[in-house]
């Protein structure tokens, strides 16, 4: 996906000003036919759309936003809390109440909340790269925020995390350690990888850096959901285990299913193989073999999409963001072998 355009990109193409843009998009009638006609080709070469987000706010204000996470039985809890805990500090830090919608009916639940007039803006998580919330949202009369990426943004405001460069710091880490096999955790079987962006990214970016640097490398999907689901592919992930193994897993609870198996198989972490976890710092941590990981930056970008929705509470109304925030760092815990000194 990339950048999309803005209005200094469509005031260039046609030979305007930024407000001249702007005065066309919100349409006023101080811009002459002609240049309206000429910024609106511009628009549409280019594909611009205005930022849906950037509207004129109601006057009375509720100080609450609304927080859209799916959460269910077989959702990652250890995942998902330090986001939200990161949007309620920085709600409350700007004297806000957040409320917490975890329904799966999405769209109505967005459509009931703003007709309530019960928040002033909506913060919407677990974004699909096909989202029908998204439509939905750019009705509003309200500043609406992804945490996630979809395709067609619409002119919302998004901000996601970079899978690709977590990645190929995963994979760049098991090279430098001398590793020469890269077996991957991947999916349930039968679930969609194109489902959300930044998933796809992971594998993607991950088999391809694996390419670049020589290494063997194979996803194998998961069987089925929970500890048995890796538990049955151990042989496919252990195929290597005596030439320089090392394993990429996603997320904390198919990380803990992971360690689980290698203590069943006599695989231990860190000395017959390595694993590397794309997980929060916290998660990271708490394992019985602390885990060398990735960080999935939950605290930066709660922290970033708030302040760009209560950006737009105040008033802003530039371009829409869409920003992926990568990580730069790669924290080596006990689960790494460095080949190199053996």
């Amino acid at each position: 996906m990339t950048k999309p355009p803005t209005s200094k990109d469509v005031a260039a193409l046609a030979g305007v000003s930024q407000s001249t843009v702007s005065f066309v998009v919100n349409g006023k009638d101080v811009v002459a036919e002609a240049t309206r006609k000429r910024v609106e080709e511009a628009m549409r070469k280019l594909n611009y759309q205005p930022n849906a987000g950037a509207r004129t706010l109601r006057t009375s204000k509720t100080n609450i936003i609304a927080l859209f996470v799916e959460m269910n039985e077989v959702s990652d809890a250890n995942e998902t809390t330090p986001y939200i805990d990161a949007i309620v500090k920085a709600a409350r830090q700007r004297d806000y109440d957040v409320i917490l919608n975890t329904t799966h009916d999405g769209v109505a639940a967005l459509k009931r909340m703003a007709g309530k007039s019960i928040c002033d803006g909506f913060i919407l998580m677990d974004v699909r790269s096909e989202d029908p919330r998204v439509p939905i949202a750019t009705e509003l009369n309200l500043p609406v925020v992804l945490a996630g990426r979809t395709n067609n943004p619409m002119g919302l405001d998004s901000v996601d995390a970079d899978g690709r460069v977590a990645a190929r710091l995963a994979v760049d880490e098991l090279a430098q350690t001398g590793h020469h096999h890269v077996a991957m955790v991947g999916p349930q079987l039968g679930t969609d990888v194109h489902e959300y962006s930044f998933v796809e990214d992971f594998y993607t970016a991950a088999h391809d850096r694996a390419m670049e640097h020589g290494m063997e490398f194979s996803i194998v999907q998961r069987l089925g959901d929970g500890w048995d689901g890796i538990e049955s592919t151990a042989n496919q992930l252990l195929a290597h285990v005596d030439d320089r193994l090392g394993i990429i897993v996603r997320q904390p609870r198919p990380t803990e299913w992971l360690l689980r198996t290698l203590r069943r198989h006599d695989a231990i972490p860190g000395q017959d193989v390595s694993v590397v976890s794309y997980c929060s710092d916290f998660a990271a941590a708490s394992f019985e073999w602390p885990v060398t990981n990735i960080s999935t930056l939950p605290e930066q970008l709660s922290e970033r999409a708030a302040d760009i929705l209560f950006d737009r509470l105040n008033g802003d109304t530039g371009d829409a963001h869409f920003e992926l925030l990568a990580p730069t760092t790669i924290t080596r815990r006990s689960t790494i072998i460095d080949w190199n000194a053996r």
